[in-house]
Formats: structure tokens, sequence, C-alpha cells
């Protein structure tokens, strides 16, 4: 697969504050993105799937409560998850502290418009 049969709107350096934290772009390539997210205490992202990318995710710092599909999982520090194209998802940090992730995404097209809210605490849908 060449590097023009890849849409990538990230790149290392960008970043974006939410409702619930913040983002940050580690790195960036064809069909990959590393984020650093961090999500404060109570927040939760949206519930959402994506048409287009596959997710891992790493908790480096407090704890996440994880909806995959129908199941619920708690994560501690250095346990991952992986979050596959079109599953049913979110994070959310129960925790006093910010709980921080690293999230791995690979796809064909890598863009922040591949969102699909299906519930949103803070009124993005």
């Amino acid at each position: 697969m060449s590097e023009l049969e890849f849409r990538n709107d990230y790149a290392a350096g960008q970043s974006d504050r939410r409702p619930w934290g913040d983002w940050a772009v580690l790195d960036a390539g064809p069909g990959f993105a590393v984020k650093r997210i961090r999500v404060i205490p109570g927040g939760v992202l949206s519930l959402q799937r994506h048409q287009h990318r596959a997710e891992q995710w790493t908790v480096v710092a407090g704890t996440a409560r994880v909806t995959r599909n129908t199941e619920t999982i708690d994560l501690l520090a250095g346990e991952s998850i992986g979050i596959g194209l079109g599953d049913i998802h979110r994070i959310a940090n129960p925790g006093s502290t910010d709980m921080v992730f690293i999230e791995v995404q690979t796809g064909r097209e890598l863009r922040e418009d591949d969102i699909e809210r299906l519930e949103d605490r803070y009124g993005r849908l």
C-alpha cells in the first residue's frame, strides 16, 4: 500500500482541549497516529464508534473505566485494551486524579471527524 492510499489529518504537535480534558498528537504517519489523552476526574468521552480506524489504548496514569460494546472494563496504569473498527466505545475517569492514556490509531483514514457520537454528556451530538 503506498502513502497516497492513506489519509491522515494528524501531525505531531497538534493538540486540543475538550470538556473532559485534552489530547496531543505525539507522532503520526501513513496509517497511524499516536495521541496522549488526559481525562480529568469525573470526565467521560462520548459513546462513539469509528468507520475508518481501530484504536489501542494503554493507561499510563490513573484508573480508566472503558465501555467496549456491551462490556465495562476497569484498567489500571500499565494495562491496555483494543478497540476494533466499528466497536461502540468510550473511556471515563472514575478516579480523583487525572487519568492519562496513550491511544494508537490505525487505519486508511485518520481524521477527527471520523467520530459518530451516540451519547455525549457535554451536548456535542
